[in-house]
């Protein structure tokens, strides 16, 4: 008889698992996870501010079901300092305890934050671009990009599943105001690479983005047509555009006021890390209502309407230090962040009632450079890395969807575009999604450095609702709770606030609706009664009555 043949089978290597618990689907509060069998490492930790909840809370990523999977990350590695990718390490990183890899500046800007939690920070790791770390099967190396930050990069993840390029924020910018011009070079040598997971936030754009020089220039061609008081409003962590507006301070024979605790943390930081050398000295707050209008120029923080920030008291006219008045001008040298368009507009409005002229991107669209890649960038990028794949994170679904049609241009699949809470397997340049976990992002109140080491009080509520024709949420019956310890809250008042609410929020499934609920319930509570307890909140949905109403 003949031997018998054996089918042996292709054994398929492990999947690199990739998490995105944050960044994908919406903008800010950027945070991934991968694995590669049992080993995790994360990348970024940032917030995002909830403008739309009382007292402006600060959001971060679930990350409550890691540790009953074990996927705790054993290393942290974070891209850049700006806040949408390492603001949350004080509230998230001491659940993990790992250690942390940044460049200077963002080591810089985490330690002083963590300090002010009373955190220690022997964890943080500083490592230069082009710097490779060993984390169990993980490499990672750090190459030099351009953005709006200094020492912004890109990490090369290598592990025995394939080569993932994470971007990380970035730009193609041939001038920069600190740094140098991206080396094509570098990446050019890693062609071909088997996944990109990239940055989609002005994927929608035509063109090319404008360099930080440009944005200079523009500044202070504007700045020298001003006759009052200047005050340019931008974001702190910036540093590019803090260093120009230093030298267009210079140039058009104007001191230079700083109003905001972020902002004098970012200039003294780049002072000390040699990136502001040439910035001028800081006028005493104090002192800048006393000068001459036209020999002022203050950068402040606000231009996100951030009802805390120096912009909005002055707004309002309750500065401690400085009332605007007729003639004095207010730049907004940033974009908007999505969602943050009303309390911008209130923000306008108050300042104009003071007498201020406003210039921001509808009357003077050169004020702003991006720091994210239009759509020649991405060409360009993806002809030096040539990419098998793309998973298009960073942004919201049209952005990741525009994205995803560049790549198809140029031959490159798009598996997928992820969502947080995603959990989607890697290997090489194929990509499938395994599960979806429904995550529930976590608030934090800035309880001016107030720490509680009472238990935290359990509050659980259950309630009924429905969905009517048009598509509304409608709540019915008693609002059923459960509270363990004291919290003075009134049931009338509370179920008031729901009826109101739930019509409002629009979302299409009751998950999402449980979400967007959970996170308006916590600020509530948190503003009637300054406790944030432990929430639990379940709906039960009754679709028959709602196809009868």
């Amino acid at each position: 008889m003949p031997p018998s043949r054996i089918q042996v089978r292709p054994r398929l290597r492990s999947p690199l698992v990739f998490h995105p618990l944050g960044g994908c689907g919406e903008i800010g509060m950027n945070l991934s996870l991968y694995g590669y069998k049992d080993h995790w490492i994360a990348v970024d930790c940032g917030m995002m501010i909830r403008q739309d909840l009382p007292n402006t809370p600060l959001q971060s990523a679930d990350v409550s079901h890691l540790a009953a999977r074990q996927w705790v990350p054993r290393a942290l590695f974070i891209t850049h300092g700006h806040e949408d990718h390492i603001g949350a390490i004080a509230w998230v990183w001491p659940k993990w305890g790992c250690p942390i890899y940044a460049t200077p500046l963002a080591c810089a800007l985490m330690r002083a934050r963590m300090s002010e939690q009373g955190l220690r920070t022997d964890a943080l790791h500083e490592i230069s671009p082009g710097d490779t770390i060993e984390s169990g099967p993980f490499s990672v190396r750090y190459l030099p990009v351009t953005h709006s930050i200094p020492e912004s990069c890109s990490l090369l993840l290598t592990t025995p599943a394939g080569r993932v390029l994470h971007t990380g924020d970035w730009k193609l910018d041939p001038t920069p105001v600190i740094g140098k011009p991206v080396n094509p070079s570098t990446f050019k040598a890693l062609a071909p690479v088997d996944m990109v997971i990239g940055d989609s936030t002005c994927a929608d754009v035509q063109g090319h983005s404008r360099s930080e020089q440009d944005a200079a220039e523009a500044l202070e061609a504007l700045v020298r047509t001003c006759t009052g008081r200047v005050v340019v409003s931008c974001f702190s962590s910036n540093m590019a555009r803090l260093k120009a507006l230093g030298d267009v301070a210079r140039h058009t024979g104007r001191r230079i006021g700083l109003l905001g605790r972020s902002m004098d943390r970012m200039v003294r930081i780049g002072l000390q890390l040699g990136y502001l050398d040439d910035f001028p000295s800081r006028i005493p707050t104090s002192d800048l209502g006393y000068l001459p209008p036209e020999e002022v120029l203050i950068i402040a923080t606000g231009s996100q309407g951030e009802p805390r920030s120096a912009l909005a008291r002055m707004a309002q006219g309750s500065h401690r230090e400085l009332d605007l008045t007729a003639g004095d001008s207010v730049i907004f040298s940033a974009r908007a962040i999505p969602g943050n368009e009303e309390p911008i507009q209130r923000l306008k409005e108050g300042l104009k009632r003071q007498g201020a002229i406003i210039f921001d991107e509808n009357n003077a669209p050169d004020l702003h450079a991006s720091g994210h890649p239009s759509q020649e960038e991405l060409e360009t990028f993806y002809s030096w890395v040539a990419p098998r794949a793309l998973l298009p994170v960073h942004g919201e679904p049209a952005h990741q969807q525009a994205h995803q049609n560049v790549a198809r241009q140029y031959n490159i699949k798009t598996p997928l575009a992820p969502l947080n809470g995603n959990v989607i397997h890697i290997r090489g340049p194929h990509a499938s999604l395994e599960e979806h976990l429904e995550l529930t992002p976590e608030l934090h109140f800035q309880d001016k450095g107030r720490r509680s080491r009472q238990r935290r009080p359990g509050l659980a509520l259950a309630l009924v609702v429905c969905q009517g024709h048009d598509g509304d949420w409608y709540r019915q019956g008693r609002v059923m709770w459960d509270i363990d310890a004291p919290l003075p809250l009134d049931e009338q008042e509370l179920t008031d606030w729901l009826d109101e609410l739930v019509p409002g929020l629009g979302p299409h499934s009751l998950k999402s609706l449980r979400r967007e609920l959970f996170a308006h319930l916590q600020a509530y509570i948190h503003l009637h009664t300054g406790q944030q307890p432990a929430l639990d909140v379940q709906l039960l949905s009754d679709q028959h009555q709602a196809r009868h109403q």
